[in-house]
């Protein structure tokens, strides 16, 4: 019996592995390929949208495009500071309430900047680092998770724009996938 369970658990072990299932950890240039590609997808989406939709909100309680953008920016760059152990420069400001960003130049600069201090974090680390555990608030994470979780909430924030440029009556630009 304990022999049947065995060769099951590596059965499974095996199917899970070649499934793609459990995934090996990225590397540096697989990040970095990731977020510059994310960077160009987002610019896109700050392109598409014309300036006096900037301060544009579905309804009067959630966040303006700007601010939307503005707040993937601070995460970005809250992320890549836990991950890389830079020094966060936008620390402490709070870059939604910022109206001097919050016109289309600008905006988009601040945006790029973040992507660019990601980058920038990501390319100062090994791959060997990427496995190594930091922490991030309370919890104890891989660099690479966290910057997984950055990857995600401004994926997150980018497709929450997505309905401020249709409700614009513009079509947002096509997925990115590779």
């Amino acid at each position: 019996m304990k022999q049947k369970i065995g060769v099951t658990a590596l059965a499974l072990m095996l199917w899970l592995s070649f499934s793609g299932f459990l995934s090996k950890p990225k590397t540096v240039s697989q990040l970095t390929a990731e977020w510059t590609r994310a960077k160009e997808f987002t610019k896109e989406y700050l392109d598409a949208m014309p300036e006096d939709g900037m301060g544009y909100k579905p309804t009067p309680e959630i966040r303006s495009f700007a601010e939307q953008m503005l707040h993937l920016t601070a995460a970005n760059y809250n992320f890549a500071a836990a991950a890389t152990g830079k020094a966060n420069p936008m620390q402490g400001k709070k870059l939604e309430a910022m109206d001097e960003l919050k016109t289309k130049t600008a905006l988009t600069k601040a945006v790029m900047d973040s992507y660019d201090f990601v980058l920038n974090g990501i390319k100062g680390l090994s791959d060997a680092q990427l496995a190594e555990v930091v922490k991030m608030g309370q919890r104890d994470l891989s660099r690479e998770t966290i910057l997984a979780k950055g990857f995600e909430h401004q994926t997150h924030h980018r497709g929450q724009a997505t309905i401020y440029i249709r409700m614009k009556g513009i079509k947002p630009p096509n997925e990115k996938l590779f």
